[in-house]
């Protein structure tokens, strides 16, 4: 087992690539040329103690040619498209590189998706081989089969596929792999990416291998000297998925870049926290949610301890140093006065020291997409010393498409466009992109094809604003826009990200098309209230103890929302929550694969709900209703829900 604290740094100038002549599968052996013993991928071994082991590139390029040769001796012919539906794992890596090196083209499917989905994506896509994760893959693959006539091929992961597959190629010769990856264009098309389907069925976005390639090789020129301490290989963990462009490109981004990749599949809290733990990143790849996630298990944590109100003045301490730490490097003032460094110092060494050791103790920085990071949160992140870089991007790009400019961060932002991107801003908000990573098409969609590309740009349907320094702030999604029965327009994003930094709340939607005012549902954490109730009662209390309990979390909840509040105006407010008794998530059909809200199928869910929360709200006399916070049905029984 190699220390991997201690592995060598790729070398120097590793990271200035030429100018793209081929497809990203030449990463892998370009690095493998030059320096084979490079620690390319980490992997967990079986002992159980959490140690990892090394792939040197060298290793991987052999894997990778063997497995090409298993793929060439089954049939698969450059322009064949074949769907991988895993979890984040290392045969995904091995595979993708080995169907790129024979010129194939990469379908990724979310392993939760359900037979529909899966069978809309084969067939629209044409797959004619799948690979899947376990016997649930095989059998969900299987109940479609009949309206798949491409389909040749199902893989499983689990029972030795791959090495099926190499035993297979053996005679076939290397140089047949050398020769068709010979062939590949950058222009190729790599991965066909369905879109998370928010409502009806996912678009296939077509990438080209210059599409992937050219927002990693700008961020490696750009910002990869800052994703390790001098002298130290840069090391992630990915854990998001690789069905997800933002994974997929963090992929990409570690082969090109000769990050160390470790692979994490199990997205559970405590098994993602061991992995930080023993793996070590130097750079952290997650979504907002993550980091919304570790800050309310760090508070939940020190109110256990009985540390709450410490740490919570160790957050606005760690908010305030890196608000004047903005203001400095932005020129507007003057930084840290001497009791502010004092007193941060002082919480660098009892509070913000053993997040980062939870975290491995290395991480010096982390990037977040998807959506929007709270200004907030990104404060606190970089007051405890790790800076969030929030950046912007879509599965249409490949990826990111804007990021902070080093030494000029800006939190609440998603910094500049790229080197190489133009980003403008349409007379009613949408945000206008070109550049070299802007996809090929939709796949079997001309008309939706022609739509997203007008005039050479491509119009992402997000909403935002260019500040005077060019930093770019997205506010919304333009479908996501509700207009209240006043005509009032409001982006429900900013409300429910300002909601969801309340540790009670889960998660929220922001309702109120045609409504009077702007409502939410609201679902709770169910760890966080069980902490709650047991950190405001003792067992035994006195009789009446639940409906105080139920009076003291309404009242806890209307203060989030209006907190939430805070952040719009009057008009803009929510005035009316409901909160529900279950999350949403992939399984009931209210989130998308990558964690998106599916607001339509929530509205239908919930539309009795909906509808009682308004008429609820208009049966209170006018006189009656409080202006700083809104209404509940008494008719609720939180605890009842939430146990």
């Amino acid at each position: 087992m190699r220390d991997l604290g201690n592995i060598r740094a790729a070398a120097p100038g590793s990271t200035e690539r030429p100018a793209m002549t081929g497809g990203l599968a030449d990463s892998v052996f370009d690095t493998a040329s030059r320096d084979p013993l490079l620690a390319q991928i980490a992997r967990r071994t079986d002992s159980g103690d959490g140690t990892w082991t090394t792939v040197t590139a060298i290793e991987l390029r052999d894997e990778v040619v063997d497995l090409a040769k298993g793929l060439v001796a089954s049939g698969i012919r450059p322009g064949d498209r074949v769907a991988i539906m895993a979890r984040t794992r290392y045969e995904w890596t091995v595979l993708s590189c080995a169907l790129w090196a024979v010129g194939a083209e990469v379908v990724p499917v979310y392993p939760t998706s359900s037979h529909e989905q899966v069978e809309w994506i084969l067939r629209d896509s044409g797959s004619v081989a799948v690979v899947v994760e376990d016997e649930q893959g095989v059998m969900t693959v299987g109940s479609v089969c009949a309206s798949l006539p491409r389909l040749r091929h199902v893989w499983q992961l689990d029972t030795g596929a791959l090495r099926a597959l190499v035993e297979r190629g053996r005679p076939v010769p290397a140089t047949t792999v050398d020769s068709l990856r010979r062939i590949v264009l950058p222009d190729s098309t790599a991965v066909i990416v369905y879109t998370s389907g928010t409502s009806g069925h996912p678009r296939g976005c077509a990438l080209s291998h210059r599409n992937l390639a050219s927002t990693c090789d700008t961020l490696l020129a750009g910002w990869g000297h800052t994703w390790a301490p001098p002298g130290e290989q840069p090391a992630t963990v990915v854990f998001l998925p690789f069905s997800h462009v933002y994974g997929l490109m963090l992929q990409v981004l570690c082969l090109r870049g000769g990050l160390l990749m470790g692979h994490e599949p199990d997205l559970r809290a405590d098994v993602l926290a061991a992995s930080l733990l023993t793996f070590r990143p130097t750079y952290l790849c997650a979504v907002p949610f993550v980091f919304e996630k570790l800050y309310k298990n760090v508070l939940r944590a020190a109110q256990q301890a009985g540390r709450g109100a410490r740490f919570e003045r160790a957050v606005r301490t760690a908010q305030d140093y890196a608000l004047a730490m903005e203001r400095q490097r932005l020129g507007t003032g003057p930084g840290p006065g001497f009791d502010l460094k004092l007193q941060h110092a002082l919480y660098d060494k009892a509070v913000y020291r053993k997040i980062r050791a939870a975290l491995g103790g290395r991480v010096c920085g982390a990037v977040s997409g998807g959506s929007p990071l709270s200004r907030e949160l990104a404060l606190f992140y970089e007051g405890i010393g790790i800076y969030v870089h929030d950046g912007y991007g879509l599965t249409e790009t490949g990826g990111g498409i804007t990021a902070q400019p080093l030494g000029r961060e800006k939190s609440g932002t998603v910094g500049h466009p790229m080197p190489g991107v133009e980003v403008r801003v349409a007379p009613d908000g949408e945000i206008l992109v070109r550049g070299p990573s802007v996809f090929q098409g939709y796949v079997n969609d001309d008309p939706g094809t022609h739509a997203a590309l007008q005039d050479g740009w491509l119009v992402t349907g997000d909403l935002g604003h260019l500040d005077p320094e060019g930093y770019l702030s997205i506010t919304g999604r333009k479908k996501d826009i509700i207009v209240t029965s006043g005509g009032k327009s409001v982006a429900p994003a900013a409300l429910e990200e300002r909601l969801r930094m309340h540790p009670l709340v889960h998660q929220s939607v922001v309702v109120g098309d045609n409504r009077p005012c702007v409502g939410a549902l609201i679902t709770l954490d169910p760890e966080f209230v069980a902490h709650w109730r047991g950190a405001l009662f003792t067992p035994g209390d006195a009789p009446g103890r639940e409906a105080r309990e139920a009076n003291a979390l309404r009242q806890e909840v209307a203060r989030a929302v209006a907190a939430a509040n805070t952040t719009v105006s009057r008009s803009e407010s929510i005035r009316v929550f409901r909160v529900l008794p279950e999350p949403f998530d992939v399984a009931n059909g209210l989130l998308t694969p990558s964690m998106k809200l599916r607001r339509d199928a929530i509205a239908r869910r919930y539309a009795v709900e909906i509808d009682a929360m308004y008429q609820s709200a208009s049966r209170v006399p006018r006189e009656q209703r409080s202006e700083e916070l809104p209404q509940w049905d008494d008719s609720d029984d939180v605890f009842r829900r939430t146990r």
